[in-house]
């Protein structure tokens, strides 16, 4: 199995370990049914974000003058990333990066019709990128599982070029037409077979065989980059991508222009500029931000004298049973927040039951809601004598004692949503969680205020 070969299952292997081990963390999510009723999970109205750090390995390609027979852009030699990002606007649709590349760049040439293209070369590089991204952010309200990405930005790398034009034993390979590499000039005998040892010892800018000169080793580029993102947790991401560096120069191989010729003839350069890929998975983590989200104890759940009968509803009204004002309400009938039924004329008699709608206001009603006629009042009175069962009916039903309402203070007034008078368990309950999310103005000594007069009641 050759060294490619290794390299490249090598890659795959970590690709399917990052993967896999992110897939793994995010099954740990998962939280036990008591937790959920005594822990609330709730967004973070404004996390502050904080650089994200990214990391792994990849597959730098060249494309130039010196032309790889196989042009796979995971053919070539392993790399690493190494990445820091962050949000640059207040909406979160562009990120900025700086990046880093380390790896080398490798080319090697046949030709059986001309010996002087029998080319090879391999150079270190080392990049360093800043650039723009877009998360296609517009398209949806938050990251999918998996998002597509673009990124382009500016460059600067330094390169060393070098070439394998001597084996082990220090003899200069020479490439005859029939294939073969000999340690003498085609035609010259006697000669003998060599093999390359793709050892690239020699300095191709120092040894200058196109007369080019000392070309700069340092230049620039504009990579653009695409991939996919796919999202592990708040904290994780595994991102795929690759990237296509457009470079300022020529000799990244040691080879530029179309004139250059060798003491063996036409070298086979030509006038484009040189230019690299990068195929890569990285992991990034965010170590550093505040989180998305937050636990929220739930109310009570922290007492140890914790009365679960309170959150029974017997009659199954949605009031429970320890602020049911009228336990034992018919099913199906609707009710208040106190779990009274509704009464809308406010004689005393629910309206489920009430066979007379729209009683005026203090007018004296049966046990069914109808209205007692004044003459049969006054005709009840005008009686010498009323016997106590009569006098009970007459002040049950004209005399009815009302229960003085405890008032609401002023700084809970608008807990009360529905007007009625009296804070409800659901009212207190959207009070306490819009504390905890910072959109009202209660403070904690208000809370346990809130907690007292709500008993009160």
């Amino acid at each position: 199995m050759t060294a490619e070969k290794h390299r490249r299952i090598l890659f795959w292997h970590l690709a399917g370990f990052l993967l896999l081990t992110g897939s793994s963390l995010g099954l740990f999510a998962q939280e036990d049914i008591w937790e959920k009723m005594l822990r609330e999970e709730v967004q973070v109205t404004n996390p502050v974000y904080k650089p994200v750090i990214g990391l792994g390995p990849g597959y730098l390609h060249f494309t130039g003058d010196i032309r790889n027979n196989i042009r796979n852009p995971l053919v070539g030699n392993m790399g690493v990333k190494f990445n820091v990002s962050t949000f640059l606007d207040n909406k979160h649709y562009l990120i900025t990066n700086f990046g880093l590349i380390y790896g080398t760049l490798t080319g090697n040439q046949r030709s059986l019709t001309n010996p002087a293209q029998n080319l090879n070369f391999q150079s270190s590089l080392i990049a360093f990128a800043l650039n723009l991204e877009y998360r296609f952010g517009h398209f949806y309200k938050s990251p999918p599982v998996l998002s597509p990405f673009v990124s382009v930005g500016v460059e600067n790398f330094q390169f060393n070029t070098k070439g394998d034009l001597y084996d082990a034993g220090g003899n200069l390979y020479f490439y005859w037409d029939d294939g073969t590499i000999r340690n003498r000039p085609q035609g010259i005998y006697p000669n003998r077979l060599l093999q390359r040892d793709y050892v690239y010892e020699t300095d191709l800018r120092e040894l200058d065989i196109y007369g080019k000169g000392k070309y700069p080793e340092n230049a620039f580029a504009i990579p653009f980059d695409a991939g996919v993102d796919f999202h592990v947790s708040n904290r994780l991401t595994i991102r795929m991508g690759h990237s296509v560096h457009f470079t300022n120069t020529d000799y990244l191989d040691n080879l530029g222009g179309t004139d250059n010729t060798s003491s063996n003839g036409n070298a086979g350069g030509n006038k484009h500029n040189d230019r690299f890929s990068f195929s890569y998975i990285t992991m990034h983590l965010d170590l550093f931000s505040s989180p998305r989200k937050k636990i929220v104890e739930k109310m009570f759940a922290n007492l140890d004298d914790f009365d679960y009968a309170l959150y029974e509803d017997e009659d199954n009204d949605g009031v429970f049973d320890g602020w049911d004002k009228c336990p034992g309400t018919p099913s199906g009938i609707p009710v208040d927040s106190t779990g009274c039924p509704f009464d809308t004329d406010k004689d005393g008699v629910p309206d489920y039951y009430d066979k007379e709608s729209g009683s005026l206001p203090g007018a004296i009603v049966d046990q069914n809601g109808v209205t007692i006629p004044d003459s049969a009042v006054d005709n009840f009175l005008a009686l010498e004598a009323v016997s106590r069962t009569d006098a009970a009916w007459y002040w049950t039903v004209s005399q009815k004692p009302t229960k003085a309402k405890t008032v609401i203070p002023e700084k809970f007034r608008f807990i009360d949503t529905d007007q009625d008078g009296y804070l409800s368990f659901e009212e207190v309950i959207a009070a306490i969680d819009a504390y905890f999310d910072y959109k009202n103005t209660l403070t904690l000594s208000d809370l346990y205020e809130l907690q007292d007069f709500f008993f009160s009641q």
